[in-house]
This record gives C-alpha cells, sequence and structure tokens, in this order.
C-alpha cells in the first residue's frame, strides 16, 4: 500500500513539473502578431465574400435592402421558379413530390395575379403499363397538379388537363433515368 501511494505521489509530482516547466513567462502578444492576425482574418472574410457573392448583390442580407429592391429579388426569384415547367412524379404516383411545390407556388401566384392567362397541364407517364392505365394516370397527375393551383388561388377556368400517358415521352430510351424523365406532367402557357 505504501509503494502505490508513492508511486501516485510521484506520478503526480512529475506531471505538475511537466506543466510549470512547459509554461511560458511571455504573456503578451506581440503588436506585430496581433496586426498579422487582423490582416489574416480581414483577408479571409474578403475571400468568403467574393466566394458567395457579396460583391454581386446577392450575399446582401434583406435589411439592408430597400422595399424596392425587396420585392425585385422577390419578383426575380418568383420568375426562376416559373422558367420550371416540367413537374415530376414518382413511379406510379400522382402525388406532387415537395421539392416540386415551390415551382407550383409561383405558378399559382402569377396565375392569380393574371386572370386571363391560361395554362394546360399535359399528363405523361413512363412506358411501362398498358396504354389505358397509363392514360388514366397521366390524367391523375395533371388533375393533381390542377388541384394543387386551384387550392392555391387559380381559378379553375384558367386550367385544362389532358393525358398523353406514354405516347409523348421526353426521353425514348428504356431505363430508369429516362423513365423518371417521363413521369411528368408539363405546364403549357397559351
Amino acid at each position: 500500500m505504501l509503494e502505490l501511494t508513492k508511486t501516485k505521489t510521484l506520478v503526480c509530482g512529475f506531471s505538475l513539473a511537466l506543466l510549470v516547466g512547459c509554461g511560458t513567462t511571455d504573456t503578451q502578444p506581440d503588436a506585430a502578431d496581433d496586426r498579422e492576425m487582423i490582416g489574416d482574418a480581414a483577408e479571409e472574410e474578403r475571400r468568403s465574400g467574393e466566394a458567395f457573392g457579396a460583391d454581386d448583390g446577392r450575399g446582401v442580407d434583406d435589411e439592408e435592402l430597400t422595399d424596392e429592391e425587396r420585392a425585385a429579388r422577390e419578383r426575380a426569384e418568383q420568375d426562376a421558379l416559373r422558367e420550371q415547367t416540367v413537374i415530376y412524379f414518382d413511379f406510379d404516383s400522382s402525388e406532387i413530390r415537395r421539392e416540386s411545390r415551390d415551382v407550383l407556388e409561383a405558378h399559382a401566384g402569377y396565375l392569380s395575379e393574371n386572370s386571363a392567362t391560361r395554362i394546360v397541364l399535359e399528363g405523361h407517364t413512363d412506358e411501362r403499363g398498358s396504354k389505358e392505365y397509363n392514360m388514366a394516370l397521366g390524367e391523375r397527375r395533371a388533375e393533381s397538379v390542377e388541384r394543387f393551383l386551384t387550392v392555391n388561388g387559380v381559378s379553375a377556368d384558367q386550367l385544362e388537363t389532358v393525358s398523353y400517358g406514354e405516347e409523348r415521352p421526353a426521353v425514348d430510351e428504356s431505363n430508369e433515368e429516362a423513365w423518371a424523365k417521363n413521369r411528368r406532367v408539363e405546364i403549357i402557357y397559351e
């Protein structure tokens, strides 16, 4: 027992001596080191701003924008979403994917504000399944998009649905990548 206590004391003493020996007496940083660290931090901040578009206005916080600039930014974002006119679906499904909702909301907003504008919703499927089944599935997909738009304020008079089933594939191949591109609803503005 006495041997164990001596060993513990020696280990503790050695550790304390090591810690004291590793300490430094220079507690004041050199002013030149401070300037160098500040310069490095400023350079890093400048580079990260360039990398994320701060110099072209995309990195600006909304709080820094005027009401007009905020409205212009919102219009540009909505216009970019409305440029997407194809809504994709999972296999054997007419359920709207979560990632398509923003796109459809942008179309709904535009159509609500422009009541004279009409669109055709063309439902499509891949080649798997019978012609009759695919025609019905294409119709369900188009109707699903139609329901989404009407719930979001679009008049039913502005919308027309049509199903082409497997008749008009976007890609004429028989593989999963092609099938995924063929399972869609196209939004056609008249």
